[in-house]
């Protein structure tokens, strides 16, 4: 693991700010989604990425009854009928 070197105090309400740099580097944007993992003693920060339920793919992936499916997955379920 790399360090950055960066450091940032918690406020009052639990939050951090992550820094322009890093945001730009990993193209988190406002209103991005940020997924949340822990590791023993480590908190890992990872930008979320929608991907489909069969084929883990994050390309033409749309939401189906709660469930994410890329277009290639879905044709290949229509064309078995």
């Amino acid at each position: 693991m790399k360090s950055t070197g960066i450091v940032r105090q918690v406020d009052k309400l639990g939050r951090i700010v992550l820094p322009i740099e890093l945001r730009r580097t990993f193209d988190i944007n406002v209103r991005d989604f940020v997924e949340i993992y822990t590791d023993s003693d480590m908190i890992i920060l990872k930008k979320f990425q929608r991907t489909c339920v069969f084929c883990n793919s994050p390309e033409d992936v749309i939401d189906y009854k709660g469930k994410n499916i890329c277009q290639a997955c879905m044709n290949e379920l229509k064309s078995q009928k």
